[in-house]
């Protein structure tokens, strides 16, 4: 007897432990998801802000993905321009029912929304470390930190290092890489054309080329081939962590092994993996004495080595896993960016084509058949305000 109650204790302990463990990660999830979401609610209405109660325990997920299905469904009039309350029909409705600054739920987490332009230059030119941004580490880690999440002294060194390779001056050297893609995409474009000189283009995903080529060009020079295929990496990754975003407010949600989750891990691997090759592979050249190339990542390396000691070892700079965010933020802030704004800007020449005779006559009588220059850009005024 005495020896079974002895062996028993070990498994004993091991439950208990067990249990404890058990209790404590409940009680994370219960102050994660109810607790200390109503403490933040009380404390931003004592300050004045209102906005959505906070429901138990996705937020306003729900609504936004409901509105935003409904909307979708609909099609816009055409000549419309006010196109706010179709694309985001939930932030238009809070801020119409709560006011310019109000407060909706991101999952427990709440969200400011401020639509006032002088408390937006206020939020973004504070350089105090006021207004902390919004940071999801698990997110970050699979589609793209670097500068746009730091904060303090760490944003101020990154921005230092990559400052210089957005000079007006660098800038224009990368005129040849947009004009090349840019040319390849007509091209295409005019081999589409129909006996009647017509053809129909969705320019959506041709924009997209565009600027996952011209980024791939200008970041990676001769290598941008690779540089285009984490483009298509990047692509896939922010469609499935869309798809994923509700899930990602359960705690250790992202850490468990689904097929979903191991793909994501899988797709940032790889992008993490060429990125390492090419970011190493141009270091090596640049100790053995290359001239620096006039791309994104040369000019990065370039400020970057200023920042090292003789040993490449960082004293201001920054590290290998840093410079391989950066270069994963560019893509991913860059590309999306514009070639939704093209797109948009093809759809209002579309409702407006006494503006595309404009603006052709303007180009062409400026530029003729030759490749634009970057110094005549500023002689453009109608096209400027597109």
């Amino acid at each position: 007897m005495v020896l079974g109650a002895l062996a028993s204790r070990p498994a004993m302990v091991l439950w208990t432990l067990l249990g404890l463990a058990l209790l404590w990660q409940v009680k994370r999830l219960v102050d994660y998801t109810w607790w200390r979401p109503r403490r933040l609610q009380r404390a931003l209405r004592a300050q004045g802000l209102r906005g959505t109660p906070y429901r138990f325990p996705v937020g306003d997920l729900g609504d936004y993905g409901r509105q935003g299905k409904e909307a979708s469904s609909r099609a816009l009039p055409l000549r419309c321009h006010d196109i706010r309350a179709h694309v985001a029909p939930y932030l238009c409705s809070t801020v119409r029912e709560h006011g310019k600054t109000c407060v909706s739920w991101f999952g427990p987490v709440p969200k400011v929304t401020i639509a006032d332009p002088g408390v937006t230059r206020e939020v973004m030119s504070n350089k105090f470390g006021h207004f902390e941004k919004l940071q999801f580490p698990t997110l970050t880690r699979l589609l793209a930190g670097g500068v746009a999440v730091y904060e303090g002294e760490k944003w101020v060194k990154h921005r230092r290092i990559l400052n210089p390779a957005f000079h007006v001056e660098k800038l224009k050297l990368m005129m040849p890489a947009f004009s090349a893609c840019c040319e390849e995409l007509v091209s295409r474009w005019i081999e589409s054309l129909g006996s009647d000189g017509c053809c129909e283009v969705d320019v959506c995903p041709e924009f997209q080329t565009l600027t996952g080529d011209v980024i791939s060009r200008t970041a990676f020079g001769s290598s941008y081939l690779e540089g285009r295929r984490i483009f298509e990496l990047q692509s896939v990754q922010a469609d499935r962590i869309v798809a994923e975003v509700k899930k990602m407010f359960i705690p250790g949600y992202m850490s468990l092994p689904t097929k979903k989750n191991r793909l994501m891990h899988q797709t940032n691997n790889e992008i993490e993996s060429i990125l390492r090759g090419l970011i190493e592979k141009r270091m090596q050249a640049m100790q053995q004495g290359e001239s620096t190339k006039d791309d994104l990542l040369g000019l990065m390396l370039e400020s970057n080595m200023r920042e090292t000691d003789d040993k490449g070892q960082p004293i201001l700079g920054m590290t290998i896993e840093e410079v391989i965010e950066e270069c994963k933020l560019f893509y991913f802030a860059g590309s999306e960016t514009t070639s939704v704004l093209l797109t948009w800007t093809m759809i209002v020449l579309a409702m407006h084509p006494e503006w595309q005779g404009r603006a052709r006559e303007e180009v062409l009588g400026l530029f003729a058949k030759n490749k634009p220059e970057y110094d005549g850009f500023s002689k453009l005024k109608t096209v400027s305000t597109f």
